[in-house]
């Protein structure tokens, strides 16, 4: 989190500072241009920081999940928790039935690391989602496989995030059968150098009274240190955005599944 929040600041920074090169401005603090370029400048120094700090791995020290067993070490992840007041049949249709539209801003959010003009042909992926079909079934047939699902408890989902530039310049031909054969067996074994792989779950519980507790957690395995320093820039400044996305996702499922349990009394 600490690099998140340099970037973050530094960003900040340099946006403030380009503004008052443009325009000094005394109630923030920068009443003469000088003022503003230094600001500028410490904010590239802090974003320059956030964007090299190294990404230390983590791991679990046994399997709880079924995303421990695909992922179980991992350098980069996010983790969001709600509770529900539905059944847990309930949540897992919601899970599987939430659209784009139901999740607040996630297509605006998704368009600012996506752009694309309407009507551009860009082919559809879950950074590209139409608007009223499940998301989960947009990102299972736009690159993301089905890992493991598990009835009444786990849906994971992942694909590859980072590839080596040799596997990258291929024939589409070529490419399309690879990424054909990419099963959760490979994704579980790939190890080889210049790959990061991202796994994505969704975990349900009956917690109770009533309730259901969901948790969702995203974790990025990066094979090598080149990797690892690659994927840590995109992750440090679209980790804001990421966030946001998760939190009112989860927010879509609940409000979903609240909704079917309350009709279906």
């Amino acid at each position: 989190m600490l690099a998140v929040v340099l970037v973050d600041l530094g960003l900040a920074l340099v946006l403030l500072g380009a503004i008052g090169l443009l325009h000094p401005m005394k109630r923030l603090g920068l009443p003469t241009r000088r003022r503003a370029l230094a600001v500028g400048f410490a904010g590239a120094l802090a974003a320059a920081a956030g964007f090299l700090l190294p990404a230390p791995e983590r791991g679990v020290a046994r399997a709880v999940s079924r995303l421990d067993e695909y992922v179980p070490r991992w350098q980069f992840a996010e983790r969001h928790e709600t509770r529900i007041r539905a059944s847990p049949r309930a949540v897992e249709r919601a899970i599987r039935g939430v659209t784009a539209r139901e999740i607040a801003l996630f297509r605006a959010l998704t368009w600012l690391r996506h752009p694309r003009l309407p009507r551009s042909g860009k082919p559809e992926s879950i950074l590209a989602a139409p608007a009223d079909e499940p998301i989960v079934a947009v990102a299972l047939r736009s690159g993301f496989r089905l890992l493991v699902e598990e009835p009444g408890r786990e849906l994971v989902i992942g694909t590859v995030v980072l590839a080596p530039p040799d596997v990258l310049r291929l024939p589409p031909a070529e490419l399309e059968q690879l990424r054909a054969g990419f099963g959760p067996e490979q994704f579980r074994a790939l190890s080889d150098a210049g790959w990061a792989k991202a796994a994505m779950n969704f975990r349900w519980q009956d917690d109770g009274g009533g309730w259901t507790r969901l948790t969702t957690e995203t974790r990025v395995f990066a094979t090598d240190a080149a990797a690892r320093r690659r994927f840590a820039v995109y992750w440090r400044l679209i980790y804001p955005g990421s966030s946001l996305i998760r939190r009112n996702w989860l927010a879509a499922i609940r409000e979903r599944a609240e909704g079917d349990d309350s009709a279906r009394r």
